[in-house]
């Protein structure tokens, strides 16, 4: 078996081969900045109430949007349907979420945050927000929102042009 060329290596007609600067990549910056976002969060709620970043997200979907489904909170947490169903699952057990069928469309299961889990949800929301403070204190008021604006900007232009029924050759 070849193996692959490095990055240095050059192509058969001599010139360099493509490289890729993952410190330049936006994707590949979104991605490290969100994880190492998610995981310090995560230990603050994981130590205090032994729930994965998967359960909270459930979590806090149902706590801001109210009652869904599992393929709603899919669609506003950008998780995989596994991902979803394993927490949902946990959750259950835990007691902090009840799964029920929809009045409206009995194929349909509605799940909502019960007594037990909305209180969890309320103690996590502020620590939470205390994170969020501590992170946005490195920009000035008008950063903030003018990341918010271009975060919103990026979020929107990538489900136009990543979205699943479009051409993956769109570049």
């Amino acid at each position: 078996m070849k193996p692959i060329a490095s990055a240095k290596e050059s192509r058969a007609n001599g010139e360099p081969a493509p490289r890729l600067q993952l410190d330049r990549f936006l994707p590949y910056r979104l991605s490290i900045l969100a994880n190492t976002v998610s995981s310090g969060v995560a230990r603050i709620y994981a130590r205090r109430f032994q729930m994965t970043i998967p359960e909270w997200r459930v979590m806090a979907v149902l706590g801001c949007d109210g009652p869904q489904s599992a393929n709603e909170v899919c669609g506003r947490t950008a998780m995989d349907k596994v991902q979803v169903s394993r927490a949902v699952a946990r959750l259950i057990r835990a007691g902090s979420v009840r799964r029920a069928v929809d009045g409206g469309d009995r194929r349909r299961s509605v799940l909502t945050l019960t007594a037990a889990g909305l209180a969890v949800h309320d103690r996590i929301v502020p620590l939470a927000r205390a994170a969020e403070s501590r992170l946005l204190a490195a920009l000035g008021p008008d950063e903030r929102g003018q990341i918010d604006r271009l975060l919103a900007k990026l979020q929107d232009r990538a489900a136009t042009i990543l979205a699943p029924d479009q051409d993956a050759s769109w570049p």
